[in-house]
């Protein structure tokens, strides 16, 4: 069954609206849908909806809700990626699998030995990324479109307005993991298991919920950044014995963190 999505506000006591230009294209022109077709329709906030199509027409379809159920399909944790912007192509495969493993939103970084240069059209990359988004949720079925941000500087990620040490854009998670190459210690796996333990949630009186992940380009972080990450609170650890491409690194240390948190 085809899943599309609707803010809340186009959802009625018992009926959906879509009005979405693109969306009601591919209904017509691509899937063939018609009345009496079932779709489903998520509000990407909290529900989503069975419906049966009662009519459609290029500027708008009405359905009738037949179902309505919470999400099943979203991660209780909620995955922030901060990536060091690659080069080429590979930011659309970051986004697509990082989305098909349940990230939560994605926050590109140019970080210091990022080649990528912002010359004036990078809005239009991150409108690209997005879609990729929204056609990757499609196919795996979640219930939110995880959302790609503009990007930041690496420094303004590190920012203390405070003056507390911690980096403000830290305060928002209950973990900062680094994934570091020079880290020969802690493995990422010991981290999670050392966060979910019961001791640790008496010891802090709270629960994992929020996580950032920060990965770097492909040269890697310079040694301040990494410095400056740690000292902040970031939790370096290792992913493993091998070095990871930047493009692949985001996708292990996400699934690792959905294999010890979600199963």
């Amino acid at each position: 069954m085809s899943r599309f999505f609707v803010g809340p506000e186009n959802i009625g006591a018992g009926t959906i609206i879509v009005d979405n230009k693109d969306d009601l294209h591919h209904m017509i022109k691509v899937l063939r849908l018609k009345e009496g077709d079932s779709v489903e329709i998520s509000d990407t906030v909290q529900w989503e909806y069975e419906g049966v199509i009662e009519s459609i027409h290029e500027d708008e379809a009405v359905l009738r809700i037949t179902d309505k159920q919470a999400f099943a399909a979203e991660p209780d944790v909620r995955v922030t990626l901060f990536q060091g912007i690659p080069k080429q192509g590979k930011m659309e495969t970051i986004v697509q699998k990082c989305v098909e493993l349940g990230v939560h939103e994605i926050v590109p970084v140019f970080m210091e030995r990022t080649v990528v240069v912002d010359k004036g059209n990078f809005g239009k990359k991150v409108s690209r990324w997005n879609k990729v988004s929204a056609e990757a949720v499609k196919q795996c079925r979640r219930g939110m479109i995880p959302q790609v941000k503009d990007p930041v500087k690496m420094k303004e990620l590190l920012a203390d307005s405070t003056g507390s040490g911690r980096p403000d854009t830290f305060e928002d998670f209950d973990l900062v993991l680094f994934p570091y190459e020079n880290e020969k210690g802690t493995t990422i796996k010991e981290m999670l298991l050392t966060v979910t333990s019961p001791m640790y949630s008496e010891i802090t009186g709270g629960s994992i919920e929020n996580i950032a992940v920060i990965i770097g380009p492909e040269g890697g972080f310079s040694q301040e950044e990494a410095d400056a990450v740690i000292s902040g609170g970031g939790s370096s650890v290792s992913l493993g014995k091998t070095i990871l491409r930047t493009e692949t690194a985001g996708m292990a240390a996400l699934a690792m963190i959905m294999y010890e948190l979600e199963m």
